[in-house]
Order: structure tokens, then C-alpha cells, then sequence
């Protein structure tokens, strides 16, 4: 049988925590009552509901509702609604930093046909947005300011609490794409949104959320039952939702532990890299998270030819569309060092062992196509 790869994409997804798995089974085979029945066994599942919201809830801002989503996307997406009360005393326009991943680029973009004016803010060579560029930008036209925390391709850090400030001091609104720093960054307690996912934190795939201020009004984006408020109508899953919880919750408890072994396996690639270029800020980003080119590779033969090591040319949504990084290209980099990038993401499972032969695997690789 043939060995599974070396897993370096936890940037993609993460694998599931086995405290997760075994949340989630009496949910999936016992306790199957629908969680918005009034009976025994709706309320047994309502109760478990509610309890995994305030553990998601408890690595967000405290001054807020969480509202359960089917993914990070759908959440962010939700967000955007706010906007539609906004135009209404004259702000029609939107800006998302252009590094932004697709799920706020493109929903900031389908708002043109809403009458909003978009724009796709620059960042610096170092991946980071100037915040004296910001203030210029943002206006009392603006609706919205979007900006991502720990971007998911290049691992840099935004000051987004600063960017907050900026918008709230014009009277926008800030929606924060946290889904690569939540539970491992600090989340600003001043963003209006945050749009959060559980399967990059160990969690199961098909659920995310939305935390909302209070005060601020999302209309409803789908239409039913009337669940999640009155905002996202649905059957909520128990299972998704427990699951989502106590990878919330084992996040909370080990994020000291977690934040010292990502750091010493971040050391050791960095060290073993020596010949390669980070991409973006190498001061503010989440050690996690390596970004790195090497002049002259094609990343697409050397992925081909390093099949016992999963990881990537970019990100997970756009490597199967042939389009180059969106965010590689914000940097500045030209077409060829896009070319010659791959991003490494390790994670709570990956040892130091782990990084060592994965690190020879690729090395020997590259030095065998541009000898």
C-alpha cells in the first residue's frame, strides 16, 4: 500500500482533530433530532447547537452574535449584505484589498451590478496595505472596507485594527476575513464582521460562521424557515455544529502549545530553505504559513516530481483554474517568479521530522531540475 504524502497544505484544509471526531459521532448516529423542534429530542439538539455557538464565539469579539453558515464563503457573502442599508443614504462604494481571497473579491465585484462602485486596493511589495493610501481612499461614499487578516496564500498580517479605525472614522463598515488567523491571531475587537471556517482549525468541512456587531442589520440571504435569525434559513446540522465547537474550544485550550510547535517547525523550513525568497512581509505574517520562490523553477514539474509531499503552488480555490496568483502579482512579482512559488503550510499533526524529509524531498528535486 502506498504511503500517504508528507501533509504541508494546512492552509487548504486541516486534517481533523480525533477530540473533533469523536464529538460529532453520537450527532451523526444517535442524536438525530432536528434542532428547531419543540420536542425533547429538537431541544436535546438545540442545546448542543447553542453550546458549540458560544465556543466558536469564544475566540471572537465579545459585543456580537454568531450566525452558523454552511462555509466561511456563504458567511462572508452573508456580510455583504449590510451594504444594501448603506446605499440607501448615498454610500455605493466598496473597497476590498486586492489580495483579498476570492470569496470577498468576488462578492465585492457582483455588487457592481448593484450600483456599487468597486475597488481593489494595492498593497506593497511586502504584501501590506499603506494605511496613509487607506485614509485617502476610504470617503463618505464608502460602504464597506474589506480586508483579510492572515492572508491565506502569503501568510501576511494586515493591521487591521488600524484599517478599522480608518473606516469607522468615515462612517463605514469593516468586514474582516479571519478564516487563517482564527485561533491563532488575535482578532481586532474593533472589525463590524468576521467571517470564520471550521475546517482550517482542525474542524469539519461544511460549516463556517459570521460574527455580526450588534447594531448592525444583514437582511435575509436565505429565504425559509426562518432560522439563524431570520438571516440564513436552514436545517442546521448538530453534528457540523458540535464539531465546529470543540475544534473552537481545543483551540482555546492549546493555542500556546500550537503557537510554539508551529513556530519551531516554521524555524526549521526557514533554515533549511536558505536559497529560496519569502514572498511578502517577512516581519508581519503568521509563521505557519511559507511562502517561497526559487528563480528559474517550474513549480508545476516540481510539484509532479515530489508526489510524497502535499502542498502547493497557491491557493487550494484557484490551482485547478491555470490562472496565476492574483496575489503573487499584487507583490509586484513578474509571471516567471509566480511561476516559481509554492506555499508550505504546517499544522498542529506535522513533527520536525515531518519538515526535514519533506524539505530534502523538494530540495533534491529543485537541484535536479536546474542543474
Amino acid at each position: 500500500m502506498a504511503k500517504d504524502p508528507i501533509y504541508l497544505d494546512n492552509q487548504a484544509t486541516t486534517p481533523l482533530a480525533p477530540e473533533v471526531f469523536d464529538v460529532m459521532v453520537p450527532w451523526l448516529r444517535d442524536n438525530f433530532g432536528n434542532p428547531h423542534s419543540a420536542h425533547i429530542l429538537g431541544r436535546k439538539a438545540a442545546a448542543a447547537v447553542e453550546v458549540a455557538r458560544e465556543q466558536v464565539a469564544g475566540l471572537l469579539p465579545n459585543d456580537g452574535k454568531t450566525l452558523f453558515a454552511g462555509s466561511a464563503t456563504e458567511a462572508i457573502n452573508l456580510g455583504f449584505g449590510a451594504v444594501h442599508a448603506l446605499k440607501a443614504a448615498g454610500r455605493d462604494k466598496i473597497i476590498v484589498l486586492d489580495t483579498e481571497h476570492a470569496a470577498v473579491r468576488d462578492t465585492a465585484l457582483s455588487y457592481e451590478k448593484h450600483g456599487f462602485m468597486v475597488e481593489r486596493h494595492p498593497v506593497g511589495p511586502d504584501g501590506i496595505a499603506s494605511l496613509e493610501k487607506l485614509e485617502d481612499a476610504i470617503d463618505d461614499k464608502t460602504a464597506l472596507v474589506a480586508a483579510m487578516l492572515v492572508n491565506n496564500e502569503i501568510g501576511v498580517i494586515q493591521p487591521i485594527e488600524a484599517i478599522a479605525e480608518l473606516a469607522h472614522a468615515n462612517g463605514s463598515l469593516m468586514l474582516c476575513d479571519v478564516v487563517q488567523g482564527y485561533g491563532r491571531v488575535d482578532i481586532p475587537g474593533n472589525v463590524d464582521m468576521a467571517a470564520v471556517s471550521a475546517h482550517k482549525i482542525y474542524g469539519p468541512k461544511g460549516i463556517g460562521a459570521l460574527w455580526v456587531r450588534n447594531g448592525i442589520s444583514l437582511p435575509p440571504a436565505i429565504h425559509g424557515g426562518g432560522q439563524e435569525q431570520g438571516i440564513r434559513s436552514g436545517t442546521l446540522s448538530p453534528a457540523l455544529c458540535a464539531g465546529f465547537g470543540q475544534a473552537a474550544a481545543l483551540c482555546m485550550s492549546r493555542r500556546d502549545s500550537d503557537a510554539a510547535h508551529i513556530q519551531a517547525l516554521a524555524d526549521k523550513a526557514r533554515s533549511c530553505f536558505v536559497d529560496w525568497t519569502i514572498n511578502g512581509s517577512t516581519e508581519y505574517r503568521y509563521p505557519g504559513n511559507l511562502n517561497i520562490r526559487r528563480d528559474g523553477l517550474d513549480v508545476a514539474r516540481l510539484m509532479s516530481d515530489v508526489r510524497s509531499v502535499a502542498f502547493s503552488a497557491g491557493s487550494a480555490c484557484a490551482s485547478g483554474s491555470g490562472r496565476p496568483s492574483h496575489v503573487l502579482a499584487a507583490l509586484g512579482l513578474e509571471a516567471q517568479q509566480i511561476k516559481s512559488s509554492i506555499r508550505l503550510g504546517f499544522g498542529r499533526y506535522n513533527s520536525l521530522e515531518d519538515i526535514e524529509t519533506a524539505v530534502k524531498y523538494i530540495n533534491e528535486a529543485v537541484e535536479a531540475q536546474l542543474a
